[in-house]
């Protein structure tokens, strides 16, 4: 057996050995006999994706029957296909400058608008754009939608969420920028929750220390934000009025304590409402999955720092982006 054969042979047995050993921290925890009108405890959080840096913005494309993903330390989006092959989709995604922008300039959240319209959430651009040239294009051109708040540039937009009618709904934490809530190029001197509508208004919602994930009810009528700080690691609940306006802020859930102990790697971060109500939202641990009570009902257990995750159209197949893997769960 040649050196190269020895190596690859050793490549590969490492690789599954590894594989197995992470796979041993996925387990499904039903906290409540609810959750088993969506979840089979039996089910197997499989890796279908891995070899990434930081993986985000999970997005399925029913028209093509594919998977979307963001590697921010990377700048690009990979494809993964019904088949599981993994290929470069776009690249650059978030930040199109020249050189190195930091040690996130991805693309982080990934959504389509009514029309179909690829949207990206751009740390290295500070922007929200749309894609303008055909996918797969090798030189990727954008379209503003909204980079400034009251003539400031946004700070790395993270994530977002359409209402039925068409108004984006983001958060603007500070993780895009090289040296975070020190960096000499932030112009906001706060974080905050926006509401892009429809009429090209842009409202601000909210001012959190680190909003992340965002969703709304199926009906529309709340809007949940992720906080993914550490010393106050929270989802927070708002009443819908009108696009861009809320009332009766709540505490929804807080995780605080768990922060730092083991098995609980991670943050309050992605989320995606299930239409039957429950919230799949990414956490210590993994994903939790709330009730409309805000009671959890589920926790999914990855063992990784879990950033987001993404139904299929018909919500029988979950997906999880958690650190440099891309984890998926059949539901019911």
């Amino acid at each position: 057996m040649t050196k190269t054969i020895l190596f690859l042979v050793c490549a590969a047995t490492f690789f599954k050995l590894f594989s197995q050993a992470d796979k041993q921290q996925f387990s499904i925890e039903i906290m409540d006999d609810e959750a088993l009108a969506i979840i089979d405890p039996n089910s197997e959080i499989e890796i279908i994706g891995s070899g990434f840096e930081w993986t985000e913005g999970p997005l399925w494309i029913q028209e093509g029957n594919y998977l979307l993903i963001s590697d921010i330390p990377k700048n690009k989006i990979f494809k993964i296909d019904s088949e599981g092959k993994t290929s470069e989709y776009v690249h650059p995604s978030g930040y199109s400058g020249e050189g190195v922008y930091g040690n996130e300039p991805g693309s982080n959240g990934l959504l389509l608008n009514q029309q179909g319209d690829l949207v990206l959430l751009q740390h290295g651009d500070r922007r929200v754009a749309k894609m303008k040239t055909p996918i797969n294009n090798p030189k990727p051109e954008y379209e503003t939608l909204t980079d400034q708040y009251e003539g400031k540039k946004f700070n790395s937009p993270n994530d977002g969420v359409f209402d039925s009618d068409g108004n984006l709904y983001f958060t603007d934490p500070p993780y895009g920028l090289p040296k975070l809530m020190d960096d000499p190029r932030k112009e906001l001197d706060f974080q905050g929750v926006f509401c892009l509508t429809t009429h090209g208004e842009l409202i601000l919602v909210d001012k959190l220390t680190r909003p992340n994930g965002i969703a709304l009810s199926p009906d529309g009528s709340k809007l949940y934000v992720a906080v993914s700080d550490p010393n106050h690691a929270v989802w927070y609940q708002y009443d819908v009025t009108n696009p861009g306006k809320t009332v009766n802020k709540q505490l929804f859930y807080d995780a605080t304590n768990l922060i730092g102990k083991e098995g609980q790697q991670g943050l309050p971060d992605g989320m995606k409402m299930h239409d039957k109500g429950y919230l799949f939202a990414t956490g210590p641990g993994g994903v939790w999955i709330f009730n409309q009570q805000a009671k959890p009902v589920a926790r999914l257990h990855t063992g990784q720092a879990t950033s987001n995750c993404a139904f299929t159209e018909d919500q029988k197949i979950l997906f999880m982006t958690a650190d440099d893997y891309v984890l998926k769960l059949r539901l019911k």
